[in-house]
């Protein structure tokens, strides 16, 4: 599979997964390098509509994909 086959109708590849995962594996590093910081006692500031936007993006994300599973495709 080509880079160019993922922007195709027909694909093996679920990019409302990607982008979800995506989105949770950002907001799982925030976690960890929070965790980090707050360790060596230094604070972490993240702008809370930037995280904020994180789990919109993630709970849409699987939220529509998960619907997509269980309703069909036409």
């Amino acid at each position: 599979m080509a880079f160019t086959d993922i922007f195709k109708d027909k694909n093996d590849i679920n990019e409302k997964s990607v982008v979800g995962f995506s989105a949770f594996a950002i907001m799982t590093l925030f976690a960890f390098v929070d965790l980090a910081t707050g360790y060596f006692g230094k604070d972490l500031v993240i702008n809370e509509l930037i995280y904020n936007s994180f789990v919109i993006i993630t709970l849409g994300c699987f939220g529509i994909a998960g619907l997509e599973k269980f309703a069909g495709k036409k």
